[in-house]
């Protein structure tokens, strides 16, 4: 069968090949485990299930995952054991299953949930890359969408990830999210229940870029969450692109947040210490295979 889950439509039978993402048919995991290091509604207290699925439809040159998203590590597994590693994680105490990456693998997720829908909120963890179609078969399954708005330029986004109608396929799927699950909601305890949260993570050079993303977010969905992200590192191939090979400065964080600040939107902005490799989880298959006791 043809693959046109994603924007990519790359048409590929993905039982025979793997498609522009790297995935093949069956789902491939790199990692199961509770995190501590996403927004504080997100993880909270006791963690978010996250769940990191290998592969991605996206090229980004500074991928900070790159041995996920473009080698592919990982494992395969069935749709039966990703219900399993829902109902494990659950029994963790986790206070959301968290989907990292999930868009190339959007009907094997569908199909998993329709199996079991686990009583604590499912995160659609996204680089905003997303099909119109994909985004509302999940209507019902997906209870908060965490998504990126990494540009608004074309000439960037064709350059740094390989997809010049990134603003154009990703501000559509952020408005579709929207419709579904509205602005973010928390429950007593700080915890995120339902909604939108968008991340934007700031680029070496491209304030001016930031700026025109935040005017979309303003203009659109201006209750929505912003997560300002701060910490750009360079990394896989950003040592080809002089401009982009460094951290962001200190003044470049403070226009960005200032402008977000000017148009009155709210959220999360990521303190500046939080630059560097120590974020970076280790891909080890953890959490992935079941743990059979005797």
């Amino acid at each position: 069968m043809e693959c046109n889950g994603c924007p990519r439509h790359c048409k590929v039978d993905r039982a025979k090949h793997r498609g522009y993402c790297g995935a093949s048919e069956d789902i491939t995991l790199a990692r199961v485990s509770v995190h501590m290091g996403e927004e504080p509604p997100i993880s909270g207290t006791a963690g978010s299930g996250t769940i990191f699925f290998s592969g991605c439809n996206l090229k980004c040159v500074f991928c900070q995952n790159s041995d996920v998203s473009r080698n592919v590590v990982g494992e395969t597994i069935s749709v039966d054991r990703l219900v399993e590693i829902f109902h494990e994680l659950e029994e963790k105490g986790v206070h959301n299953i968290n989907l990292v990456t999930p868009s190339h693998y959007v009907s094997k997720i569908r199909d998993a949930l329709k199996i079991y829908k686990p009583s604590i909120p499912i995160v659609y963890n996204t680089s905003g890359y997303d099909s119109l179609e994909a985004i509302d078969s999940l209507a019902g399954l997906v209870d908060i969408y965490l998504t990126d708005l990494k540009y608004c330029d074309s000439t960037l986004s064709n350059k740094y990830s390989s997809a010049g109608d990134y603003f154009d396929v990703a501000t559509a799927a952020i408005k579709a999210m929207y419709r579904q699950v509205g602005p973010l909601v928390l429950d007593s305890t700080g915890i995120a229940k339902r909604g939108l949260i968008i991340r934007h993570l700031i680029l070496p050079g491209c304030t001016d870029d930031s700026k025109r993303v935040l005017d979309w977010i303003a203009r659109n969905t201006p209750d929505a969450t912003v997560s300002l992200m701060s910490q750009y590192t360079p990394m896989y191939r950003a040592k080809e692109f002089p401009e982009i090979n460094r951290t962001i400065t200190k003044l470049e964080y403070k226009v960005v947040l200032n402008y977000l600040n000017k148009l009155g939107l709210d959220g999360y902005m990521q303190d500046m210490s939080s630059v560097g490799e120590s974020t970076i989880p280790d891909f080890n298959l953890e959490g992935v295979k079941k743990c059979i006791t005797k």
